[in-house]
Order: structure tokens, then sequence, then C-alpha cells
């Protein structure tokens, strides 16, 4: 259950940004968030990087940094207005993440930001199928979301926080084993997920 907060934080971007800037506190603030999944990356003008569910790009613009070919990819035709205006150097793609239209092996790297939380666990597995279809041998699939808190310190906060903006689907990530899914899939983590925030947030890279 979440609150009219949620549909706010989505309708007014000033509201979203906020929340997004006090929850990276626990990490180091906004810039070093946005670079826990890619952390350890080598990402060069040539790489190929598709930012699944890029939302309004706050991920994207760190992205374009690096990669002169980048995609960002969301099914909110708000969110890639957003996007586009504020990241206009990336490609954009409205679609649904369970059915990518794009060619097999056609990325370098996936990267993914605090949105798998929002599927439900069926769809998943789905994704995480996709991403694979869409990855190049050897590509990187990075991703950064929510994790059980290991620090006891961190569970009031996170759970208010999904009281306020979240629904059940943030609960049920908690108890889900995203290593074992991206494994099923035929994806390889040689490392566990790396921790942060309390054991709060997990970072994931897993390889094709």
């Amino acid at each position: 259950m979440a609150t009219i907060l949620r549909t706010w934080s989505y309708r007014y971007q000033w509201l979203y940004d906020a929340v997004a800037s006090l929850a990276a506190v626990s990490v180091g603030g906004v810039e070093r968030f946005r670079h826990l999944a890619l952390l350890s990356l080598t990402i060069e003008s040539e790489t190929k990087v598709l930012d699944l569910c890029c939302g309004s790009g706050q991920a994207t613009q760190v992205l374009v940094k690096s990669s002169n070919d980048v995609t960002g990819l969301d099914a909110s035709p708000l969110s890639l207005k957003r996007a586009r205006q504020n990241v206009p150097q990336a490609q954009y793609v409205e679609a649904w993440t369970e059915n990518m239209p794009f060619p097999d092996s056609h990325f370098d790297l996936v990267h993914t930001s605090v949105a798998m939380h929002e599927m439900q666990p069926e769809q998943l597995r789905q994704i995480f199928q996709e991403v694979y279809r869409v990855l190049k041998p050897g590509g990187v699939f990075a991703l950064v979301d929510f994790h059980a808190p290991t620090n006891w310190v961190f569970w009031p906060g996170l759970s208010l926080f999904f009281v306020l903006f979240e629904t059940e689907t943030a609960w049920q990530l908690l108890k889900t084993d995203l290593v074992g899914l991206l494994e099923e899939v035929g994806l390889s983590v040689s490392n566990s997920p790396t921790l942060c925030a309390g054991g709060s947030l997990q970072v994931i890279q897993a390889k094709k």
C-alpha cells in the first residue's frame, strides 16, 4: 500500500527529485548513487548502452558522459518527454521491458536503477530473459535495487519509504533471489551482490 505521495512523485518532477536526493543521502549523495551499478565497469564512447526503465533520465545523464550510444527505454510517455528534455544526447524508445523492440545481441551494457521493484515476480523473469536476449555475448547487465537491510537501523526508514511511496511489489522484491533468477535465464553472476546503505540496496552485475 502506498499513499497519494506516490502518485504525486510521478506527476511532479520536483517532488521525485527531492525524494531521490533524500534517499541517496545514505550512500553519499545522488551523484554516488547514480554510479553505484557502474562501479568497476569500463564504458567507452562506442559502448552501446541501454538504460532500462530510464524514467526522466537521471541515470541516463550519467551514462551519456561516457558513451555516445545510449538508448533510454520506458513505458511512460510523460517520463520519456522529460528525459528528452533533460538528456537530449540519448535516444529514447517507448516500450514495455518484457517485449523490447531491439534485435538479439544488440547492447554491450544494460543498466537499470531502482526499477525492478516495480515489477510483479512473474514479470521479472520475462524482463531478465529479454535482457539476456538483447545483450551481446560478454555484455553486462548492471542493476541497483532494494534489498532487505542487514543492519536493523535501516529497517524503519525503508519501511516508511515503502508505505509512503511503494506498493506490494517492493516488499516482494525483498524476498526475491535476483541472482538466482538471473542465473536461471543464462546470465552469470560471479560475485555476490554488493550491499550498500546498511544492506537496504543491492548492486548486481551479471554477464552474458
